[in-house]
């Protein structure tokens, strides 16, 4: 097992010996303190945008669903005739410039693999920059928009914002709730107080101070023809080897199990890069991945690998909720 992945199952475990890096996480909640003031006093260079701005992002380190709820965002946002542009970091992106416009047919090493997934699944206009507030502009400048969705970003706060929504796996919660090194937060646990809405992925229903948001699986995708099938495609009890690069792959795995198939996994790193050599397992058997890692091999995908489109299906709370607050802002 890597270092990474040792130190998440700590975080989530409550290993003791996180007790040394104890006098690390003051220094690090004194500085994410310290930013959060200067924002909420207004100083610093804090741009403002001139249409809405909403934040998907989250307090912990790992995946907790928030591409596949933006996804959703940008469906129900359209169907209420909003024009959407989506900002991303682009984590691991290496294009020619910044700010940069992804486009689906871009390669993923340029573009990322989260902001080419949403561009190739939505045609949403999608600008990447580590700097949102740059990437907030040029998207502007290039697209008249109404609303402006945030891939994370929470802890930017160069970059103003009108609705945060905070995504929490319900089932790992916030660990030790400690901060980082001691812990998986970025931010106290605290922070959630001050957030419009929390979302558990994975909840059955909504709980107190926050909503219930599930990932549902839609049907199996050839990772190199596009070929979709539906989920019953594989029996029950089909072998297969499953493949997830994100931030909790354990999730991917436990959902494939649900579908009643017998998954031989292999986890790796969150954003990791892929080779076909990387892919060869034995025996030789169907392979299931992720649709964030599928944007990464298909250029010498399998004939036999396949990806599990999931949606995000959030509670009819939220939706109310939701709705109510694009009313607000008068959208």
């Amino acid at each position: 097992m890597a270092f990474a992945e040792r130190l998440t199952a700590a975080w989530y475990a409550g290993h003791p010996a996180l007790m040394l890096l104890r006098p690390l996480e003051c220094l690090y909640r004194r500085v994410v303190a310290s930013k959060r003031r200067r924002f909420e006093a207004g100083e610093g260079d804090i741009y403002r945008a001139p249409v809405p701005v909403l934040v998907v992002g989250n307090i912990t380190v790992g995946g907790t669903g928030k591409t596949p709820m933006i996804l959703w965002l940008i469906e129900h946002c359209r169907q209420r005739g909003l024009r959407v542009g989506v900002v991303s970091r682009g984590y691991g992106a290496k294009p020619p410039s910044l700010p940069w416009r992804v486009s689906a047919e871009q390669d993923p090493a340029q573009a990322g693999d989260e902001p080419l997934l949403i561009v190739q699944r939505s045609g949403v206009p999608l600008m990447i920059d580590p700097d949102r507030s740059q990437a907030v502009r040029a998207l502007l400048a290039s697209e008249p928009l109404d609303l402006i969705l945030s891939d994370d970003g929470l802890q930017h706060y160069r970059l103003a914002r009108d609705i945060e929504l905070v995504l929490v796996d319900a089932v790992r919660g916030l660990g030790n709730r400690r901060c980082l090194p001691a812990g998986p937060l970025r931010e106290p646990a605290e922070r959630l107080q001050s957030v419009d809405a929390v979302l558990y992925n994975g909840a059955s229903a909504d709980r107190d101070g926050g909503f219930a948001f599930t990932l549902q699986p839609q049907a199996l995708i050839n990772v190199r023809t596009g070929q979709r099938q539906p989920l019953e495609y594989f029996p029950a009890g089909q072998a297969l080897h499953a493949v997830a690069g994100i931030g909790n792959p354990q999730r991917f795995f436990a959902t494939l199990q649900a579908l009643h198939w017998q998954p031989i996994a292999h986890p790796f790193a969150d954003h990791a890069p892929f080779t076909a050599q990387a892919l060869e397992f034995h025996p030789a058997l169907p392979l299931v991945m992720t649709e964030k890692d599928a944007v990464k091999c298909r250029a010498f995908a399998g004939a036999d690998w396949w990806y599990l489109a999931v949606d995000a299906q959030p509670s009819t709370a939220f939706r109310a909720w939701f709705d109510q607050r694009l009313a607000s802002l008068k959208l």
